[in-house]
């Protein structure tokens, strides 16, 4: 299983790889060294790809949460760990009961699977990576309209999204193509990063429908919610925390965001203008004021399924990680979207009825402590809440995606 990117991108794979080796699998993650303590502890096998340095290299990568440029930066790490990658799976393969799971951004997987005839399942974690004329994803925050455009216009639209994210991607893949005597991909973002054989998609149907021009291969599942909770003790101070006031309004910009200093000062700007208490997690505390006033609390990590039941709202960047966290437990949800699929799982969560997003530029104190005013005022807005929290707990996601990968061999 080759999950790519920070903790809400490996957690899935951690949850389905667990699964999996219930039913009596053989799981390997290839993934990042930073992971290596966490795979550790749910007792899966880990080969670690890159370094720790180039991992952080990443995250503290100035364009990472750039609209225009973020691509960029994922792309180059791709590259460096393309050709480590491919010689992990070249190595790993164990003749016909060898079965390789990747993300999309897997691109040395992807080529594995063309090379050496390996059964090949993509794991795709959310709606935005499918291109689609009809109900087309919100790649970038200046497209929030994009789906009121005829079908007509938007048709060379996806030709020309498709074009870039082929400008953008290719190079993260040419130098492993030319070695192994391929061509570089072409239409990776309509096409090749899919897997020809089958493509799961780790949402649910009401949350992201398939749609016409999808490939056929996908099937859909629903959000597997795994956030450590098995592995990682709740802190003491955290638990009194929640249990000496009305429950408090989590903010998170996310697990490798180290740019957020903005976003966790209009936290605490909004705390103090609504009365609200606030928990605010994040693993970079220099992001913080030096002193947080009364009723605001901090953490490095807590699992939201401990703590999002026992809270009012969640304030975050969009990622369907936290976003599935939210729709389960039944939160108001206020999203500052950025890049990659924020925009998108922002747009859905506004037409579900269940949040409301604001642009960087406006997510300052007064802003923020408006709007969750008029989400947390709002008894429509709490009946989807728990209408779609229901829907959540009603699905068996983790199971289905097993059985959909045990089909393949």
């Amino acid at each position: 299983m080759v999950p790519i990117g920070s903790s809400g991108d490996v957690h899935p794979y951690v949850a389905v790889g667990l699964a999996l080796r219930a039913l009596g699998h053989d799981v390997t993650i290839v993934t990042s060294p930073v992971f290596a303590e966490l795979i550790r502890r749910v007792g899966l096998r880990l080969i670690p790809i890159g370094t720790v340095e180039q991992f952080e290299n990443i995250t503290r990568h100035p364009h990472l949460w750039h609209p225009n440029r973020g691509l960029e930066v994922i792309a180059g790490g791709i590259r460096l760990a393309s050709h480590e990658l491919y010689e992990v799976i070249k190595n790993e393969r164990r003749g016909g009961d060898f079965i390789l799971v990747g993300s999309g951004l897997a691109f040395a997987a992807r080529l594995a699977h063309e090379t050496l005839g390996l059964p090949y399942v993509t794991m795709h974690l959310q709606p935005s990576v499918f291109l689609s004329a009809y109900d087309t994803p919100v790649l970038h925050p200046l497209f929030s309209g994009i789906n009121r455009l005829p079908f007509t216009l938007k048709q060379p639209l996806i030709a020309l999204i498709d074009r870039v994210a082929d400008i953008v991607l290719t190079p993260a893949a040419r130098n492993l193509c030319a070695d192994l005597g391929l061509p570089p991909p072409h239409h990776i973002a309509s096409h090749w990063w899919h897997s020809p054989q089958r493509v799961i998609g780790l949402f649910p149907e009401w949350f992201g429908p398939k749609q016409p021009d999808w490939p056929s291969q996908v099937f859909l599942t629903g959000f597997p919610l795994y956030d450590e909770i098995d592995v990682v003790k709740v802190p003491m101070e955290i638990e009194r925390f929640l249990d000496r006031g009305p429950p408090p309004v989590v903010y998170t910009a996310g697990s490798a965001n180290l740019q957020a200093r903005k976003f966790y000062a209009a936290a605490v700007d909004a705390s103090q203008r609504t009365g609200r208490r606030a928990l605010l997690l994040t693993r970079y505390r220099e992001q913080l004021p030096s002193i947080l006033p009364e009723g605001v609390a901090h953490s490095d990590y807590v699992p939201f399924s401990h703590v999002l039941p026992r809270s009012a709202a969640v304030v975050h960047h969009g990622g369907i990680g936290t976003a599935a966290q939210g729709l389960a437990a039944g939160l108001p949800q206020l999203i500052m979207p950025m890049t990659f699929d924020q925009p998108d799982n922002a747009r859905r969560l506004v037409e579900l009825g269940v949040a409301r997003a604001l642009h960087p530029r406006s997510f300052r104190g007064p802003q923020v402590a408006d709007a969750l005013d008029t989400l947390l005022g709002s008894l429509n807005v709490r009946k989807r809440c728990e209408e779609l929290g229901g829907l959540v707990k009603q699905s068996d996601p983790i199971s289905d995606t097993c059985a959909l990968i045990q089909d393949l061999s």
